[in-house]
């Protein structure tokens, strides 16, 4: 298929041909839940935790004598049903990561671009090449580009195999917009396409990401 390629005042200059394996695949919505339930998990610190009886500071002494008080006889302040005391079952640190099939995780998400391209939702501009870091600039380029939500995909080309290096001044310029987050192709997740609803990828930033999912 082919997608339509823009400047950055929002002219067509041309079109760029995409594979049909990536961005014209079957939309497999069951996919797009487990994947995202996958990377909220993976997100979770799990830095959870409370004190268990045997953890709770003081109780070395009985809290009340054995009779007469007419209470229920007790042996420490630190048991789950007193006051104070720790917790029965506490929760406990723990890592909630797991992982999917990678073939499971790159059909999700090239069934997330498909549905992106298919809505129209994915602008491809030729560059994105800024003189400064200037969030303004940027505000008023996307506004331009008629763009009120999306992933900003670019890169720069690095000496290693198989990796890119950040477009500096356009990712210090958007990283405090709201509506809007800054990613090279190999950080194009499932998640930011749903969460933004649609991308802004330079045709460098594209043939990256194409490559990361054909190869």
């Amino acid at each position: 298929m082919k997608l339509d390629l823009y400047n950055l005042t929002n002219e067509k200059v041309g079109e760029v041909e995409v594979s049909d394996d990536v961005f014209a695949t079957d939309v497999r919505p069951h996919l797009f839940h487990e994947v995202v339930k996958m990377q909220l998990a993976n997100r979770r610190r799990g830095t959870h935790k409370g004190k268990t009886r045997s953890e709770v500071s003081g109780g070395g002494k009985k809290p009340f004598k054995q009779k007469g008080t007419g209470n229920a006889r007790q042996g420490t302040s630190r048991a789950p049903h007193m006051v104070g005391g720790g917790r029965a079952f506490a929760r406990r640190n723990r890592d909630y990561s797991y992982a999917l099939n990678k073939k499971k995780c790159r059909a999700a998400l090239c069934s997330a671009l498909s549905m992106a391209a298919g809505e129209g939702q994915i602008k491809v501009v030729e560059n994105f090449d800024l003189a400064e870091i200037k969030t303004k600039a940027v505000v008023q380029i996307l506004n331009t580009l008629e763009v009120a939500r999306a992933l900003v995909v670019d890169c720069q080309d690095s000496e290693r195999e198989h990796t890119t290096l950040n477009n500096e001044n356009l990712r210090l310029s958007v990283r405090n917009l709201q509506s809007y987050k800054y990613l090279r192709p190999e950080g194009v997740n499932v998640y930011d396409i749903l969460h933004y609803g649609g991308l802004v990828v330079t045709r460098k930033g594209l043939e990256k990401l194409e490559a990361r999912l054909l190869g």
